[in-house]
């Protein structure tokens, strides 16, 4: 299940290896803890309807690009820093990716997790 990021018909593929984070516990979690994500990896957090998305980095050791969506359409994207940062946007889905995951990626292009 790949995320592909498809600017007017160029396609290319930004994460290779996803989760999702489907219940109240894992998206609460989140990326949390963790040492480290592999280069290719996507955390994807689904929501049921479009809403305002809030993503913090407490207790986040590592930097990472987080899209936000709605629709498969970027709503914003942003390069979050350890421990210090948070963003929100209005999304029926947010995805996390290490930092530099996300270059080239602007609001309102498409991505799609497949």
């Amino acid at each position: 299940m790949p995320v592909v990021h498809d600017p007017e018909g160029r396609s290319r593929t930004i994460a290779a290896t996803v989760d999702r984070a489907e219940t109240m516990f894992e998206q609460s979690r989140g990326l949390m803890f963790r040492r480290s994500i592999p280069e290719d990896y996507a955390l994807v957090f689904p929501f049921d309807s479009v809403g305002r998305r809030f993503i913090h980095m407490l207790f986040v050791r590592f930097p990472l690009d987080v899209i936000w969506l709605a629709d498969e359409t970027v709503q914003r994207v942003s390069t979050l820093h350890p421990w210090r940062s948070m963003g929100y946007a209005k999304a029926d889905a947010v995805l996390e990716l290490p930092a530099g995951a996300a270059d080239g990626v602007e609001a309102g292009d498409s991505v799609v997790v497949e």
